[in-house]
């Protein structure tokens, strides 16, 4: 078979348009790893000297200057500070704020309920903000778990090479990306600060708040403590991390198919009353002032809830 002309431009023009669309996506993902990894770096060039930096970098994170969290709903505080983003007090009040007022009009342009302003209220101004810190935390703590091992090798191999043991940690600050790099910097810099290993590796363990950091953390203080290899004990703790890792990607694998149905499961019978309004409005229309309808309506949503959480018992399997 022979190709005429046109047939061959098109290909090179693809070809073309292809390496360039590669090329542009590398650009790009490179740039902003590098820009992730350096945001420590970003914040040290703004202060001056040490202390400056880790009171910086602890007031970012929400915490107080002397690395402890807010007295005052220490369930939210623990929140804000696994979630890893930018604490900055008048910009979240502001944020909340907007989100409850937007919340507010929404429930009552919804149903022209009074009661449904404080409802959406609480909804865009509570709910919502908790429940995106939520799936924050969860992403970083994710990452998280997936860089640790990496990082691990990296110390491993910096105590092998002769390095002291700030130089390993501050080396895994510089080199790896967030969330891993900002927090084994953060470590460093305390240790610059006057900390000890053990005590800045116990804060880098309550502010991530992982099981693998946990372990990570324990192992420092056994060292510290009775002695021995640190080399060795950190080598046998990134195999226990990475083996912990690999069996969490297993146990997704094996519940996926119940995840899978509790979100069908859930999310039918919204879709059949959205489409149902949409082809035929005076199906509900023309009873949903009836109280009847109204209490039944919120007993369905309730066992809807109640389903849900039974569901996510089922699925809810954690190493």
């Amino acid at each position: 078979m022979h190709a005429d002309g046109k047939t061959l431009v098109m290909i090179l023009v693809f070809a073309a348009v292809f390496t360039a669309a590669q090329a542009a996506i590398g650009l790009f993902t490179t740039a902003t790893q590098k820009r992730r990894m350096n945001q420590r770096l970003k914040i040290a060039d703004k202060v001056d000297g040490v202390a400056a930096l880790v009171i910086e970098l602890r007031k970012q994170r929400g915490l107080t200057a002397s690395g402890e969290r807010a007295e005052r709903l220490k369930w939210l505080s623990k929140l804000i500070v696994a979630s890893g983003l930018p604490y900055d007090q008048k910009k979240w009040i502001t944020y909340v704020a907007a989100a409850a007022l937007i919340g507010g009009i929404g429930g009552f342009a919804a149903t022209h309920m009074p009661l449904m302003v404080l409802l959406g209220a609480a909804l865009g101004g509570i709910v919502v903000p908790v429940f995106m810190l939520k799936v924050m935390a969860g992403r970083r703590a994710k990452k998280l778990g997936a860089q640790l091992p990496q990082a691990l090798e990296i110390i491993v191999r910096s105590l092998e090479a002769g390095h002291p043991v700030p130089t390993a940690i501050a080396l895994v600050g510089r080199e790896m990306s967030d969330p891993v790099g900002s927090e084994f910097g953060m470590s460093a810099d305390e240790i610059a600060y006057g900390a000890t290993l053990a005590q800045a590796i116990e804060r880098m363990s309550e502010r991530c708040q992982h099981p693998d950091v946990d372990l990570f953390a324990a192992t420092v203080r056994l060292q510290e403590r009775a002695g021995g290899n640190l080399t060795g004990l950190l080598k046998l703790n990134a195999a226990t991390v990475r083996d912990r890792h690999k069996m969490r990607l297993k146990i997704k694998a094996a519940s996926a198919e119940g995840r899978v149905s509790a979100m069908i499961l859930t999310s039918a019978p919204f879709v059949a009353f959205g489409l149902i309004n949409i082809t035929n409005p005076r199906f509900y229309g023309d009873v949903s002032h009836e109280p009847m309808v109204r209490y039944g309506l919120i007993g369905l949503l309730g066992w809807l809830f109640i389903g849900n959480l039974v569901m996510r018992r089922m699925i809810d399997m954690r190493l």
